[in-house]
């Protein structure tokens, strides 16, 4: 985030056909970019991927690079049904993970509350022509009638996208999986639930290994759950996991092989002047993830992003406020449930910015060298293709300018609680209830 505004970039993509009411399934729960940043993917509580596809730039329309197109739609997840538990599984996607482009096609992990399933997408530009054994409408022939031999040929056709699940991973998780996480030898992966995490092979499906269990002997003296977990970015064998209860635990897997004992323990001292009865509640991390360089750990509570050096754990090193002004308004968002809402952050790709969600469909961004911050609205009515978005302030009390808005007035059923952002460039997608919103840093 340099001193450059950040503009709205093109389009908003709508991924529901209605505008002013939206069903349930269209709401987007997660967003990722992939490693290049050339696709986009969301996921949504109707159990459907949607990727977007980044146009190339052409020579009389260089201002159209950076915008994105729907690329490829598929239904990852289907309604389930434990019977053993009566119990009904959501098609909701909870995480989406890209694999690193080893080849012309994509691989993407997703996950809704109980199986993990690894997705191939690719492209088919032509087809066959000129079998033997068939026909031009792909019945068979009789071989007494065929005569001569044809070779094969490839036609060119118009391009289709396919998307094709090549594993899929279940039966492991008692509780909903909350994380999912790529290591870094790309041969493993975890995920998490809200009592133990497991390690996979991508090619055994069948089978977990499990590294992390803070399930008790006894359920009544459960304290903790986990919230989050990943794997460290360069080091496939350390990674990460918050709890319920505010801390951080970094683990090494090369010490034990059941890695309920951490390497570090990352917490901070509770003020007891700010001691109250949500404290437990708001101090609950609800999302954790290492920067890009390994060396710092950024967590997400309800009212804080903070920001921790892996070589300290008694305290991080910042703090930032992201809504302080709803500290006064706990009791009526313990109400109404939005406490315990889970709210992401993500790192730009130098690791100097930050950016978080908020309520009102404002998103946080706070520039680590020069402690900036700035508050944005992600809006249908001020969102026009190529606008600068301009700052919001909300006003805590006394008497409001004209272009502040109340924490009165503020909408708590707008939300937004997933972000990404591109791994190399400023471009930014936020998801608001059942819309994409994608922006970047002014280009004149």
């Amino acid at each position: 985030m340099s001193t450059r505004p950040i503009s709205y970039l093109a389009k908003i993509f709508l991924l529901t056909l209605t505008s002013s009411k939206h069903q349930q399934s269209d709401i987007i729960s997660t967003v990722e970019f992939n490693h290049t940043g050339e696709l986009l993917a969301t996921g949504d509580k109707g159990g459907r991927v949607v990727i977007f596809q980044r146009e190339q730039e052409s020579k009389n329309q260089v201002h159209r690079r950076g915008e994105y197109n729907v690329y490829s739609t598929f239904q990852s997840h289907e309604p389930e049904f434990d019977y053993l538990k009566s119990l009904e599984i959501e098609e909701k996607i909870n995480k989406i993970r890209w694999l690193p482009q080893q080849n012309a096609a994509y691989f993407l992990l997703s996950t809704n509350d109980k199986t993990v399933k690894l997705w191939k997408v690719s492209e088919r530009d032509k087809r066959p022509e000129g079998y033997n054994l068939k026909d031009e409408e792909g019945r068979l022939r009789d071989p007494a009638t065929i005569t001569t031999l044809r070779v094969p040929v490839l036609r060119p056709m118009d391009l289709m996208v396919e998307a094709t699940p090549r594993r899929v991973f279940a039966n492991a998780h008692t509780y909903h999986i909350n994380s999912i996480s790529v290591n870094s030898d790309y041969e493993t992966y975890m995920s998490a639930d809200d009592l133990r995490i497991n390690l996979w092979n991508f090619e055994i499906t069948n089978q977990s290994f499990n590294i992390v269990d803070i399930k008790p002997a006894n359920m009544e003296e459960l304290t903790e759950v986990i919230t989050a977990a990943e794997f460290h970015p360069h080091h496939c064998n350390t990674f990460v996991y918050s709890s319920s209860k505010g801390t951080i635990r970094l683990c090494d897997m090369r010490a034990s092989a059941l890695c309920d004992r951490h390497t570090k323990f990352f917490e901070e001292p509770e003020d007891p002047s700010n001691r109250s009865f949500f404290s437990e509640i708001i101090s609950s991390i609800s999302d954790v993830k290492f920067s890009h360089s390994g060396r710092y750990i950024m967590t997400r509570d309800y009212l804080t992003v903070k920001v921790w050096d892996l070589n300290m754990e008694n305290r991080p090193i910042e703090t930032y406020q992201v809504h302080d002004y709803l500290r006064s308004k706990l009791c009526s968002l313990y109400e109404n449930d939005c406490i315990f809402d889970k709210f992401e952050c993500v790192w730009n790709g130098s690791d100097s910015v930050i950016m978080t969600g908020s309520y009102n469909n404002f998103f946080r961004m706070f520039d680590r060298n020069t402690k900036r911050d700035v508050t944005l609205e992600a809006s249908r009515e001020n969102s026009k293709p190529r606008a600068i978005l301009k700052p919001r302030k909300v006003c805590v009390g006394g008497k409001r300018r004209k272009d502040e808005i109340s924490v009165d007035s503020l909408d708590f059923s707008k939300k937004i609680l997933h972000t990404a952002w591109h791994p190399s460039e400023n471009i930014i997608a936020v998801a608001a209830t059942n819309n994409l919103y994608i922006f970047q840093d002014k280009v004149n």
